[in-house]
């Protein structure tokens, strides 16, 4: 059993698109597959057509189990199968009020870890999603991990998320002696920023400036150059890389709440979460 977790400290970098659909192609490979959404916002949750606000225990009471006086609750009792085949540990915005218990157990960081060694024998894969902040359920993610995925969207801030994100690496290895490696790198909704035409003028050229930026005569050289700089400057830190191409599929998928591998498999996204989910599944 391999748990896989998905981090990033910046918001939109596709954490949450990578995980449900790198789980849809190892589902598909006859694999029975976890997903444990520790992200507040619960958006592996309504990704796999589950709504959130239904749910009758969810990660927050499994959290919660561990502070204290409160009622005992396991992976085991709030795992619910999907649509998709895919089963889930589904999160809520309950979760949110849960961190600032964590802080008085000594172990806190290890919660996560321990639930899961309870069930870890009932499946081959689990992924774990996690919020964008550096906060306790990202700790517990990168504890509990075999492996870490890092996902990057092609904004400016992206890298410094990177940067972030290791040094609590490091501080997860001075603080319990495990050393934790994020060994693979997606690049999601790569080459989407569209050039904004010269033709444009007026009140739409005004607003797609607004959105994506100011056009110049080498625009559509620039960029390009720019996408490769930051794949390059990526790889210097992580042993593989995989670039996903902007699909439209990919959001259409996650509104009908099922992966790519099951709404549009052939479409390019699908191909290159299916070549990851062969790597992990190799």
């Amino acid at each position: 059993m391999l748990i896989v977790t998905f981090a990033h400290h910046k918001g939109g970098t596709g954490k949450t698109t990578s995980c449900l659909n790198i789980a849809g192609f190892l589902h598909e490979s006859g694999k029975r597959v976890l997903v444990i959404d520790c992200d507040p916002q619960a958006n592996a949750t309504s990704g796999l057509g589950i709504d959130p606000c239904s749910v009758r225990l969810s990660m927050y009471d499994v959290f919660m189990s561990y502070a204290g006086d409160y009622a005992p609750v396991g992976l085991t009792d709030i795992i619910t199968n999907t649509k998709s085949g895919i089963f889930l540990a589904p999160s809520s915005l309950d979760l949110v009020g849960a961190e600032p218990y964590l802080y008085g157990i000594t172990d806190r960081a290890m919660i996560l870890e321990d639930a899961i060694s309870k069930i870890h024998s009932e499946y081959d894969y689990i992924l774990i999603d996690t919020p964008p902040s550096m906060g306790q359920f990202v700790l517990n993610g990168l504890v509990a991990a075999d492996r870490v995925f890092v996902t990057f969207d092609s904004g400016i801030f992206a890298l410094k998320g990177a940067e972030a994100l290791s040094a609590i690496m490091g501080d997860v290895e001075a603080y319990l002696g495990e050393k934790v490696v994020a060994d693979v790198a997606v690049l999601t909704r790569w080459d989407s920023a569209p050039v904004i035409s010269l033709s444009d003028e007026g009140f739409i050229a005004r607003l797609k400036q607004l959105f994506f930026g100011k056009a110049d005569l080498a625009g559509r050289e620039v960029e390009p150059k720019r996408l490769s700089a930051f794949k390059n400057d990526v790889k210097k830190s992580f042993d593989t890389v995989y670039t996903v191409p902007f699909d439209t599929n990919v959001q259409i998928a996650q509104v009908n709440g099922l992966p790519l591998a099951q709404f549009a498999p052939q479409c390019e996204a699908a191909r290159v979460y299916r070549e990851i989910a062969e790597m992990i599944n190799s």
